[in-house]
């Protein structure tokens, strides 16, 4: 039986076949339609390094339909991240390429090594600004609220109380 994954991808190191983390990232989307049928791509953004990272990312999202369950998925795509140079590290450092479900047409997944939806997706603007670009309405099933409305609440203005 198909599912749907919601796929955030990010680089922010060049590699000597691919070129920039920009190119990465694209050469990556392509590569994900050896997993199932990708059903929209979005486009590429630069985002500020995070935590030990020192380099720019260039970020994306993808929607795949694939016959993969997700545990087979999260193998397929972290063989698919060595395939592209990623060695393990330290956390947050730099990386070749990162690819990560952040949510699953099955709504919720807890398994070894794997949660669905990515738990820290609601507080990352590199993840719901490409998602809802290509998925608007999809809903997060733990708060219920569509990618467009948690992205709206991530990067609204605030307006300071006196």
């Amino acid at each position: 039986m198909s599912s749907t994954y919601l796929i955030a991808l990010g680089s922010n190191r060049r590699h000597c076949l691919y070129g920039r983390p920009r190119q990465i990232v694209r050469a990556a989307m392509e590569e994900l339609a050896a997993l199932g049928t990708v059903i929209a791509r979005s486009p590429i953004i630069a985002t500020a390094p995070m935590g030990a990272a020192q380099r720019r990312f260039a970020n994306a999202a993808a929607v795949l339909d694939s016959e993969y369950d997700p545990p087979a998925l999260l193998a397929a795509l972290k063989r698919m991240e060595r395939q592209f140079g990623r060695r393990p590290g330290r956390r947050w450092g730099d990386r070749v390429l990162d690819l990560d479900i952040v949510l699953w047409s099955g709504g919720n997944w807890e398994g070894r090594g794997l949660t669905i939806p990515h738990p820290e997706f609601r507080g990352r603007a590199f993840v719901l600004g490409p998602s809802r670009a290509i998925a608007p309405g999809w809903r997060d099933p733990i708060s219920n609220l569509s990618l467009a409305h948690l992205n709206a609440r991530l990067t609204s203005p605030r307006t300071l109380l006196r």
